[in-house]
């Protein structure tokens, strides 16, 4: 029998999604599953967004230009203004995601076997978009009792060789919802324009900061203009995750020409999608302050609950929506594939997401879960609660 290619057996699974089957099962036997592993918000789309697929009047669904519709990239250019990121329309390709805005920046700018440097955990997806671009992920690790923070710039550095390409960052962060200083990002700067790298900066939950929090984005760090790609996507900004509508954006015209060039392979983003992601960005100020109150008492509700339970701890997070817990288990893999197979407290149990396969240095994260808290709040009590009651009786439980 022919043999599968390199990549293909490289290619990670996903672990939001691997322990899917048991969760299935643990429903076929009459569980009510929390599925607190995946961030897949509740919160109702635009409506905006909801009418202007419903009213759509068209005889032809036709290709759009494979850089976006012009109009959607116009809207998409002042909405950035709006929120200080001087970008014209002409640096910004509309993609199928921000996954595919990411690998086609990786396939810009690194060639086989370069190197990136990530902090870890990181969003698990960005292992299998290295492997489709044939690159290899160098990670620094975080640490969980200081919430994440970027690890010290010269931990950084001493990952850089002649193969490296490019630093990648999520900010506010998947999986652990940390966000980024003004004084962390100009450390990144100053080793970007040292070593002349490419800074990737994945701002999908820019909306999303707490407390006071403000975000910062690369394309204001000054100096290094043409070594900054940012990625975005309307998936969690406007809860329209299977819309499948994302950008790349970058003042540096030889990457974007680049990156044209791979969206022409592919032809053009979705017509349906652009259409609803340009009609999202009407979307009324008022929409995103009831979702910004709502998940900050989501996240207290999480984060509160998690660190009253003996033996767990989890840092606060300010953006995003996820937090990573320390558990007092052996294997979190073990507690997770457990809590669907062989518990349930009050005919339910909760399905979280391992960290270790959010990391990329085997043996990291196995005490961690990342969590979603993206459900109603009764729902994240109930959650909080089994978890609590598991713990009493998780045979692997370590103190």
């Amino acid at each position: 029998m022919p043999k599968l290619s390199n990549k293909a057996v490289k290619m990670p699974e996903s672990p939001i999604r691997k322990l899917v089957p048991f969760a299935e099962k643990a429903k076929s036997m009459g569980k009510s599953v929390y599925h607190l592993n995946i961030g897949q918000p509740d919160i109702e789309t635009p409506e905006v967004a909801i009418n202007a697929i419903k009213n759509i009047d068209r005889k032809v669904i036709e290709y759009s230009h494979s850089a976006g519709f012009q109009s959607y990239r116009n809207k998409l250019s002042e909405y950035y203004q709006s929120v200080n990121i001087d970008v014209l329309p002409e640096d910004i390709i509309i993609t199928t995601g921000g996954s595919e805005a990411l690998t086609f920046g990786f396939m810009s700018t690194c060639d086989l076997n370069d190197e990136i440097i990530i902090p870890e955990p990181f969003y698990a997806n960005y292992n299998g978009f290295a492997v489709s671009a044939g690159l290899n992920v160098i990670p620094v690790t975080s640490n969980i009792q200081n919430g994440f923070a970027l690890p010290p710039i010269s931990e950084i550095e001493k990952k850089i060789n002649q193969k490296t390409k490019a630093i990648v960052i999520c900010n506010p962060g998947n999986p652990t919802g940390y966000l980024y200083s003004k004084e962390e990002l100009y450390q990144l700067k100053e080793i970007v324009k040292k070593y002349d790298l490419f800074l990737f900066a994945d701002e999908v939950y820019r909306e999303f900061c707490y407390d006071g929090a403000k975000p910062h984005s690369v394309m204001n760090l000054e100096g290094i203009e043409e070594n900054v790609i940012m990625i975005d996507s309307v998936s969690k900004r406007y809860s329209m995750c299977g819309s499948r509508i994302g950008a790349i954006v970058s003042k540096n015209k030889n990457i974007m020409a680049a990156a044209l060039k791979f969206g022409q392979a592919r032809l053009s983003p979705p017509t349906i999608d652009q259409i609803a992601a340009e009609a999202a960005l009407s979307t009324p100020e008022t929409y995103f302050e009831e979702v910004v109150k709502e998940y900050v008492e989501r996240r207290n509700i999480t984060v509160e609950g998690l660190n009253r339970i003996p033996g767990v701890f989890c840092p606060n997070p300010s953006g995003a929506f996820y937090c990573v817990a320390k558990f007092p288990v052996d294997n979190s893999e073990n507690f997770c594939q457990w809590l669907l197979e062989s518990f349930e407290y009050k005919g339910s149990t909760v399905m979280m997401a391992p960290a270790s396969g959010f990391y990329s240095t085997p043996g990291l994260g196995k005490q961690e879960a990342r969590i979603a808290y993206v459900l109603n709040k009764e729902s994240l009590k109930n959650a909080i609660k089994c978890l609590e009651e598991a713990l009493k009786v998780y045979p692997g439980r370590i103190n």
